[in-house]
């Protein structure tokens, strides 16, 4: 992923190997922002709970001084939230916050792809193509265990930010990452529970298509409808959600 976290296949809590490859040939800031966000990103750390600076920095072997520089850090990433005298929590991914990050990102993904159909060089079109056939790959495996499913989380999500670098525009490229780690557990969810990667799959071949043929318009047309059908089936899965704590409320 461009510009995400370094993750691992896990989501049963293993932050070492999100820790280990997260400090590979970088400093130690980054180590740490890099392994909070990974672990946010995954759901290891939960949406609305509390960061308990002494727990995280023994957790990650690691000084508080890093550990609130990432933390300021990820706040700006609007991954995390300061409340005064209560201290750092995670986000809350709720429907507010769904609905606004894909809006958001329906416009700014239909933008990057249009703007990389029109300035795509040869190089350009073979890296893109180059990460479909990854997603070739992993669409054709009989088996999907949970390094599969966080792979093809990762590589779809690659193709977005490289889209957007192909773009051209260096403030498009930040705005989508900012946006794209905010939908980055949204994503996640459909995933899991919908199975929709082959779906993804053929919908980013027809996005890539169109930018490699230089058509704008189609290019453009194709991401927006490949974030608002996500995003249709992300509301649906928010809403049931929704919709089964109120019955258990009732019913307790």
């Amino acid at each position: 992923m461009a510009s995400g976290a370094e993750m691992q296949g896990t989501m049963d809590g293993s932050v070492d190997k999100i820790e280990i490859k997260a400090k590979r040939g970088r400093t130690l800031k980054e180590a740490v922002y890099g392994s909070l966000k990974a672990m946010i990103l995954i759901g290891e750390l939960q949406p609305g709970s509390r960061l308990t600076e002494s727990a995280l920095a023994e957790r990650l072997k690691v000084s508080r001084t890093p550990l609130r520089e990432a933390l300021n850090r990820l706040e700006r990433d609007g991954l995390v939230t300061n409340r005064p005298r209560h201290g750092y929590f995670v986000a809350a991914f709720d429907l507010k916050t769904f609905e606004e990050s894909f809006g958001i990102r329906e416009v700014l993904d239909g933008y990057a792809a249009q703007q990389a159909a029109e300035r795509a060089t040869a190089e350009d079109k073979v890296r893109l193509r180059a990460i479909l056939a990854r997603g070739h790959a992993l669409a054709r495996r009989p088996e999907r265990p949970m390094e599969q499913m966080v792979e093809q989380l990762q590589l779809g999500l690659e193709l977005h930010h490289v889209i957007a670098e192909v773009s051209g525009s260096g403030q498009l490229k930040d705005a989508l990452s900012r946006i794209l780690d905010r939908c980055h557990h949204f994503v996640w969810m459909e995933l899991l529970w919908l199975d929709q990667w082959s779906a993804a799959h053929e919908e980013h071949v027809e996005i890539v298509d169109a930018i490699c043929s230089g058509d704008g318009v189609r290019a453009g047309d194709l991401a927006r409808r490949h974030v608002r059908g996500s995003g249709n089936n992300i509301r649906r899965l928010l809403q049931a959600r929704s919709a089964y704590k109120s019955a258990l409320a009732r019913v307790s």
